[in-house]
């Protein structure tokens, strides 16, 4: 298995400069990754940066926190599109979810799956970590009916991120149909293997590189 094509190099930091994001596409064209993934405003320059490699473009919608309004995170994810993303990471309106305002949820998800129009893949991120059991089930449902291809576990930018077990429920939830990306806090290559076999096919990393070592070494 070659660990690298399964990762998306990852650089959201508010601070992150242009040298920073050149440094980010140099190492994921060297090493092979799927995709960078990078905020809005860096989406035209890894383009550029990346062209005439297999690398993709990812970047994020209503990040981090995802209590934009469904027509912010649409134009968001058009803009981001038209800049060169292949592929959108939405937050999902947390507070509505929990207030049970479940077709909100869905209509916010599926207001950035219709703006991407096929043309680019909408992972969707639940925030595992301040969600109960029953929420995480309920945010992967949503995320499946409203057509998006990947549930994600997590911003980073929380208080915590990935775990096996909810790698394991989400996609016990999904079903095979939708994948599930692992983000935050993977940071070595024993931890990313786990997620893997817990039935991730994406992992989000801002430490691919140490991950990639990893299996080398």
């Amino acid at each position: 298995m070659n660990i690298a094509n399964m990762i998306d190099h990852t650089l959201l930091k508010p601070e992150a400069t242009e040298d920073m994001i050149e440094k980010l596409c140099s190492e994921a064209k060297e090493y092979g990754f799927a995709a960078v993934c990078v905020n809005p405003y860096y989406v035209k320059k890894a383009k550029e940066l990346l062209e005439g490699s297999n690398v993709k473009v990812a970047t994020v919608i209503g990040f981090p926190l995802g209590a934009n309004v469904k027509e912010v995170k649409a134009f968001e994810a058009r803009k981001a599109i038209e800049d060169g993303a292949e592929e959108l990471d939405m937050v999902i309106n947390i507070g509505a979810l929990k207030d049970g305002n479940y077709e909100i949820v869905k209509e916010d998800i599926k207001a950035v799956v219709e703006a991407a129009e096929d043309k680019a893949i909408v992972k969707v991120i639940i925030e595992t970590c301040i969600l109960s059991h029953e929420e995480k089930v309920k945010a992967c449902e949503l995320a499946k009916e409203a057509g998006a291809q990947f549930v994600k576990t997590s911003t980073g930018f929380n208080k915590s991120g990935a775990t096996v077990e909810d790698v394991k429920l989400m996609k016990e939830t999904v079903g095979e149909s939708v994948e599930v990306k692992a983000s935050g806090g993977v940071r070595d290559y024993e931890t990313a293997i786990a997620m893997i076999e817990a039935g991730a096919t994406r992992i989000g990393a801002s430490s691919s590189v140490s991950i990639v070592q990893g299996q080398k070494g």
